[in-house]
């Protein structure tokens, strides 16, 4: 674990060094739990969110996008259970001083008996080699057997104290499982207590009376209040769905691990309106659809898997994550939740507006039920950067740190290079720059040995780098070197278009949808 929490510190590093993301205001010491996304930082983030959104939007004729505001009437958060029920169980060590969430310290120690089967595991894969079956292992051995028993128990007990709120008995168990603070090592806690994570903020001037209105803390219910809007509008017929990328904010009082918990982040949300009693059916559709969205970016099948709440919200009835594999664990990068009707039910209520749909087949009306996809962008930039951050031997004594992006994903998709900085070379990869500038993000570099540009562009994840050398000017061909092979090979500058087009293309990707 040691050595993971290691790759991870050597990611976060790079994440800076190479201009992806920043400490916010580092100038002033930072402002804790908010980062700024960096030149190529932006550029990646960017075509993910274009991923998402022509996934949803362009290849679903039943999906539309809106963008609502990010302030909006305080009595949607009433509604919406936000005001009453969007808590956090927060503990403190009282010799540290240090605050935790209660849930994130007992959901660490379930992950510590899986940790030791997992040793188990590979203790015994080492020992019997090709003969080991894991399946046989995990039913016989004593050890295994125990760990499971004791994570199986704590499981059961945590999942109760969470569906029951009860806070007492989320302090018991961490008593009971002997739960120390990380930082003092001592057990000595105070009771747990509930803390909302909406920022607040006053609109309107204080003599005439302001009205306390909210950071939206999700980007949901800015779809909801917008149902009728785009239905009628767009003529849309059940099931369809509304599609947004926004802000949203969170009063984080446990903010950690670099960018994957956030004060301020950014969510890319579907909410998909269907027929009471369909919603199970398109929960199990949106699943699958959502899996595949991720896994087609070649990251690894393995790196992915679901994982069912053991706490339901007061609106679901349905909800599972897709986690994938980070340095510190598998963590949630999407949600799929099955919302009931809820939302517009609420709003109905709370509005006193009539939010329902009349549906001609069945010459009836009512309030949809909702199936919502909701990924935070900033988790899934981290997992695509955890994924591709790779360190590489090469030669005898030589490495390089490569990121390993998905081409389509890349800030910079092509490096221009002339070999030397005369001859004319320059003005002739100046030239052909001009040519691929409009398709593709390319970049100019003549500082330093074509090593050292191959080590930086590496280190970048750009998947070309296109070396222009006193043959070019005679016969019209360029050396391209494609990243993750290092193989290089003399190919027609007429050919480059092509050549980048067909690694870095969305449509190639969205075929495999």
């Amino acid at each position: 674990m040691a050595q993971q929490e290691d790759v991870f510190k050597k990611i976060v590093a790079h994440c800076k060094e190479y201009g992806f993301v920043f400490p916010s205001s580092e100038i002033y010491d930072g402002l804790g739990a908010v980062y700024d996304y960096g030149q190529n930082g932006i550029e990646l983030k960017n075509n993910i969110k274009r991923y998402w959104w022509d996934a949803m939007v362009k290849l679903n004729e039943n999906i539309v996008g809106i963008d609502s505001s990010i302030f909006m009437h305080p009595t949607i958060w009433k509604a919406s259970g936000h005001v009453d029920a969007f808590n956090d169980p927060l503990i403190d060590n009282k010799d540290s001083k240090k605050r935790y969430r209660a849930d994130v310290l007992i959901e660490e120690q379930i992950a510590k008996y899986d940790e030791k089967i997992e040793k188990e595991v590979a203790k015994a894969a080492k020992k019997f080699g090709d003969a080991f079956d894991k399946e046989k292992f995990l039913a016989t051995s004593v050890h295994c057997q125990e760990h499971q028993a004791k994570r199986d128990a704590l499981h059961a007990r945590y999942a109760k104290a969470m569906n029951d709120n009860n806070l007492e008995e989320l302090r018991q168990i961490i008593i009971d499982e002997e739960i120390a603070c990380p930082i003092s090592g001592t057990k000595n806690w105070t009771d747990v207590r509930q803390f909302n994570l909406m920022f607040s903020t006053e609109m309107g001037s204080t003599a005439d009376g302001s009205m306390k209105i909210f950071l939206r803390p999700e980007t949901a219910q800015g779809i909801f209040v917008n149902f009728l809007n785009v239905q009628k509008t767009g003529r849309m017929k059940i099931p369809f769905g509304i599609a947004q990328i926004g802000k949203a904010f969170r009063n984080e009082i446990v903010a950690r691990q670099f960018i994957f918990r956030m004060r301020e982040f950014e969510q890319m949300e579907m909410q998909f309106f269907v027929r009471p009693g369909e919603e199970l059916k398109w929960f199990e559709y949106w699943k699958k659809v959502r899996l595949n969205w991720h896994k087609a970016l070649g990251m690894g099948d393995e790196n992915y898997r679901y994982h069912d709440h053991d706490k339901l919200a007061h609106y679901a009835n349905a909800a599972t994550d897709i986690e994938f594999r980070m340095p510190f664990g598998f963590k949630e990068v999407e949600g799929i939740h099955s919302r009931t009707n809820f939302d517009l039910s609420q709003h109905q209520k709370y509005s006193g507006k009539k939010i329902q749909y009349f549906d001609p087949e069945l010459n009836e009306n009512y309030v949809p039920f909702v199936i919502e996809t909701s990924i935070g962008v900033d988790r899934m930039f981290l997992s695509i950067m955890c994924g591709a951050y790779t360190e590489e031997v090469v030669g005898e004594n030589d490495t390089r740190v490569v990121l390993k992006l998905p081409a389509v994903l890349a800030p910079v998709k092509a490096a221009i290079m002339p070999l030397v900085k005369k001859d004319g070379l320059p003005e002739k990869a100046r030239e052909i720059i001009n040519t691929l500038k409009y398709d593709f993000n390319v970049q100019y570099d003549e500082k330093d040995s074509i090593g050292k540009r191959y080590r930086r562009q590496d280190a970048i994840g750009t998947p070309f780098c296109i070396t222009v050398d006193h043959q070019t000017l005679e016969d019209g061909t360029v050396t391209i070197r494609e990243r993750d092979t290092m193989e290089q090979e003399r190919v027609p500058v007429a050919d480059l278009y092509s050549i980048i087009s067909k690694k870095t293309s969305f449509s190639e990707l969205f075929k495999k949808l």
